[in-house]
C-alpha cells in the first residue's frame, strides 16, 4: 500500500505540473492584457509600464512562467520568491498578496460546501434506498420526479425564485450575502442566527441539485444489488429485510459513492461561480470569475493549482477509503 501511495503521489506531481502549463497557455492565449481592466485610461504610460515591471508582465511567457514556479527564485536569489518557496505572488486586481485574497474567501467556501455535502449524503442515501425498496411505487415515482427537476433546474435560477419568495415578498431571509450591515452589534449567537440565514438560500440550491445525482445513483447502484444471487440466498435463509438490505445489499452498493465522494471533496476548496453572483456571496467562485475576468496571472494560477491538488488527492482519498470499506479491493 505504501509503494502504491508513493507511486500515485509521485505522478500525480507530474500531472500537476503539467496542468498549471496548460492553464497558463490558455490565460496566454486568451484576448486581453494581464491587468488592464483595472487601469484607469487617463493613467500615464508611464505608470502604466512601472505596472508591468512591478508584476513582471514585461518579460516574456516563459520567464513569467518559471517565475511563477519559484524556478528564477533557485537560480538567481534576487529574483521574486514563487510556488516552490510557498509563495502564491502578488495580486494584480487586489493589489495584495495572494494567499491573503484567497485565505479572505476560503472560509465562506469551506462553511457552505461542508453544509451541503453532509446534507447531502445524510438525505440522498437513505431516500435512495427506500425508492429502491419501493420500485415503481408512488414513493419512488416521487422522489423521481424531484430529482428530475433538481437535475435539469439551472442553480442560479432556482436561488432567483427563493430570494423573490422569502426574501422580497415575505422577507423571510436575507438577500443575499454572508453577514448583515449589524453582524457585529447581534452578539454571539445572534451573529450565529444571522450567518445560519444567509447560508440557508445557496446551502438549499446546492443541496436540491446534488441531491437529486447522488439520490439516483444510490437507487441505480441498490436495484442492481437487489437482484444479485447472494440477496436471494440470503432472504431464503430467513434473514430480515432491513438485515438484508443494510447489512449486504448496501455493503456493495456504497462503492461507486465512494468515487464521487472523492470528486466533493475535491471541490470542497471550489466554488458555484453563477450562484455566488446571483446572490452576492463571497466564495472562491466569485473570486475566481473576477480574476479570470481581470486575467489576473497569479490569482488564476494559484486557485487552479490549488483545484488540480485537491482533485489528485481526492481521488486517492477515494481509492483508499473504497480499499477500506470493500476487502476484496486491494492496491498491493
Amino acid at each position: 500500500m505504501r509503494a502504491y501511495i508513493i507511486r500515485r503521489l509521485f505522478f500525480a506531481s507530474i500531472l500537476i505540473l503539467l496542468s498549471t502549463v496548460v492553464s497558463f497557455a490558455i490565460l496566454k492565449l486568451s484576448p486581453g492584457k494581464a491587468g488592464r481592466e483595472d487601469i484607469n485610461p487617463r493613467m500615464s504610460q508611464e505608470y502604466v509600464l512601472q505596472q508591468e515591471r512591478l508584476f513582471g508582465l514585461n518579460r516574456s511567457p516563459v520567464t513569467q512562467y518559471f517565475t511563477w514556479l519559484g524556478v528564477m527564485h533557485c537560480v538567481k536569489a534576487e529574483e521574486p520568491r514563487g510556488i516552490l518557496q510557498g509563495d502564491l505572488g502578488l495580486s494584480i486586481k487586489y493589489k495584495q498578496p495572494v494567499s491573503t485574497v484567497i485565505v479572505s474567501r476560503l472560509p465562506a467556501t469551506l462553511w457552505l460546501n461542508v453544509i451541503t455535502i453532509l446534507f447531502t449524503w445524510f438525505v440522498a442515501i437513505p431516500l435512495g434506498i427506500w425508492a429502491a425498496v419501493r420500485q415503481y411505487r408512488w414513493p419512488d415515482k416521487l422522489l423521481s420526479g424531484m430529482s428530475f427537476t433538481g437535475m435539469s433546474m439551472p442553480s442560479f435560477f432556482m436561488a432567483l425564485i427563493l430570494l423573490w419568495i422569502f426574501a422580497s415578498h415575505l422577507q423571510w431571509l436575507p438577500p443575499g450575502g454572508l453577514r448583515s450591515l449589524d453582524h457585529s452589534e447581534l452578539g454571539f449567537w445572534g451573529g450565529m442566527l444571522d450567518f445560519a440565514k444567509h447560508l440557508i438560500v445557496p446551502v438549499v440550491v446546492l443541496t436540491f441539485g446534488a441531491l437529486a445525482g447522488l439520490q439516483r445513483i444510490t437507487r441505480g447502484n441498490m436495484l442492481e444489488v437487489l437482484r444479485e444471487q447472494y440477496i436471494t440466498t440470503a432472504r431464503a435463509k430467513g434473514l430480515s429485510e432491513s438485515r438484508v438490505i443494510y447489512k449486504h445489499a448496501l455493503r456493495n452498493a456504497i462503492n461507486p459513492l465512494v468515487t464521487i465522494l472523492g470528486f466533493e471533496f475535491a471541490g470542497l476548496f471550489g466554488g458555484a461561480a453563477l450562484l455566488e453572483n446571483v446572490i452576492n456571496y463571497p466564495g472562491m467562485g466569485q473570486l475566481i470569475l473576477e480574476a479570470l475576468r481581470a486575467k489576473d496571472q497569479s490569482l488564476v494560477m494559484s486557485t487552479f493549482l490549488i483545484g488540480s491538488v485537491m482533485l489528485v488527492l481526492g481521488n486517492l482519498f477515494a481509492e483508499l477509503l473504497l480499499a477500506w470499506v470493500d476487502p476484496r479491493v486491494s492496491y498491493a
